[in-house]
């Protein structure tokens, strides 16, 4: 069960885990913010609240994790969100990586293939604080042609290759940011789409990731 109370103790955890993001590199004080103002201790089982605080993934059921906040923090800020910006986010999960999306006021359409991950957040109360981000239930690999364009595009899971249909989905001048299974490792990958056939691809650093899998379940 999840729980809804935010104490001093919570907020004090909080602030000891964003104090050793900023430690490990991060430099983004509006995501750095975020890590601070989102309660993550909410989005796992109330057993976990103080283990919340600790910079580790943890499993939330149907083979999925809540991704490690230092792992959060990097992607956000290589996105680099700007308020009302139209983000696509893959891999819905937990929902905390797209609530820390919304609190930099985002636009954030979320998809989730896992059908009891995505009834899960539905009902999540935490969510409707978050009005600019809808969630939807679908194969990450398609996207929501329906909503594109986009101005970003987010990745949560190691991606086998870059999925052509969502580069179709993201605006020129817009970025991609997703991990790339490379084989033995995962490592993070940064698209800046010049026009409608080329983009620039940047490499970064080497993280763990769920794999991205095609399809529903």
């Amino acid at each position: 069960m999840r729980t809804s109370q935010d104490t001093y103790l919570h907020k004090g955890l909080r602030s000891k885990l964003v104090d050793s993001i900023r430690s490990k590199g991060i430099t983004n004080e509006s995501v750095l913010g975020a890590l601070l103002s989102v309660p993550r201790h909410f989005f796992l089982d109330s057993a976990f609240e103080k283990q919340a605080y600790e910079d580790r993934a943890f499993p939330i059921g149907e083979d999925q994790t809540i991704s490690q906040p230092y792992t959060v923090a990097y992607q956000t800020q290589l996105l680099d969100i700007r308020p009302f910006e139209k983000v696509l986010e893959v891999g819905t999960g937990s929902a905390y990586q797209a609530c820390i999306l919304a609190e930099l006021k985002a636009k954030v359409y979320s998809i989730e293939r896992q059908k009891k991950l995505y009834d899960s957040n539905k009902g999540f109360a935490l969510l409707k604080q978050y009005p600019a981000l809808r969630l939807f239930y679908g194969d990450g690999f398609e996207g929501l042609p329906t909503f594109a364009p986009f101005d970003k595009i987010l990745i949560t899971a190691a991606a086998p290759h870059i999925p052509d249909a969502l580069l179709k989905q993201l605006k020129p001048g817009g970025c991609m940011v997703l991990p790339l299974d490379e084989g033995e490792n995962q490592r993070m990958h940064r698209l800046i789409k010049l026009d409608n056939q080329s983009y620039v691809q940047e490499k970064f650093d080497e993280f763990s990731f769920v794999p991205m899998l095609v399809g529903k379940r």
